[in-house]
């Protein structure tokens, strides 16, 4: 059965290539959301419900249940899916992504969420700009590769994404509170997250029963921490 990595926003599937190069195992597959440095299947709204929809649609493919880890947005998808899909999971991982009807989107977010307003965020999300506002934080090779895929079709899914998603919390934490532990789960956020503070992981990791596993990390744990979140993984898998 694979693990399966779900990425984040503005990220693209390369923000899980330093994990996945710790993990001892072979079968790893990093989805490409669709707009994400990858095609927009004919039809396809960028919506939170056709994000999970078409993640479920991946797993269905595997015709196995697999582990199912995610990051930021991916984390959202994640406990979207474990939380409908069961079936489809051995194991769940997620992180600095709540699901919180609590939590209130960062002020990225919701400038994002703002008609013309997001559009101008967006207008300056690009280039040499993207790279040195993320290089401090995740370090030259993942900065670059940020930047060099954020285009006019991903800009334009992340807006749509977000402007689907003002109440997501309230909308989907009912079906992930119901999960409890049936499948072995973790919950690995960073210490200094500052978009998703920890105390939402804390909380999600007790709603649901999971291990919380905290990295002395900021919000990018996959690229700041990699060696700690696969070694958090591999104990997950143990369980599986």
């Amino acid at each position: 059965m694979p693990a399966v990595f779900v990425h984040g926003v503005p990220e693209t599937f390369r923000i899980w290539d330093a994990v996945r190069a710790e993990v001892a195992r072979p079968d790893t597959v990093a989805l490409a959301l669709p707009g994400f440095d990858a095609p927009i299947p004919v039809g396809f709204a960028p919506t939170k419900e056709a994000y999970a929809a078409w993640v479920v649609a991946e797993l269905e493919a595997f015709g196995e249940p697999v582990d199912l880890v995610g990051h930021d947005w991916g984390s959202l998808l994640v406990q979207r899916v474990a939380s409908t899909r069961p079936d489809l999971i051995r194991t769940w991982a997620a992180g600095s992504g709540p699901v919180d009807a609590e939590y209130v989107w960062h002020d990225t977010a919701q400038l994002m969420q703002t008609p013309e307003v997001g559009e101008q965020v967006m207008a300056g999300m690009s280039g040499d700009g993207l790279y040195l506002a993320f290089v401090d934080e995740i370090g030259e090779a993942a900065a670059r590769a940020l930047a060099d895929h954020v285009d006019d079709t991903m800009k334009s899914c992340i807006l749509a994404l977000y402007r689907s998603a003002v109440t997501v919390g309230a909308e989907w934490q009912p079906a992930v509170d119901a999960l409890g532990p049936a499948r072995p789960a973790a919950v690995i956020w960073g210490r200094h997250d500052a978009y998703a503070p920890v105390r939402f992981g804390e909380r999600l990791a007790e709603r649901v029963g999971a291990e919380l596993v905290v990295l002395d990390s900021g919000h990018f744990w996959p690229a700041q921490r990699p060696v700690e979140a696969a070694a958090a993984l591999t104990a997950l898998w143990a369980r599986g």
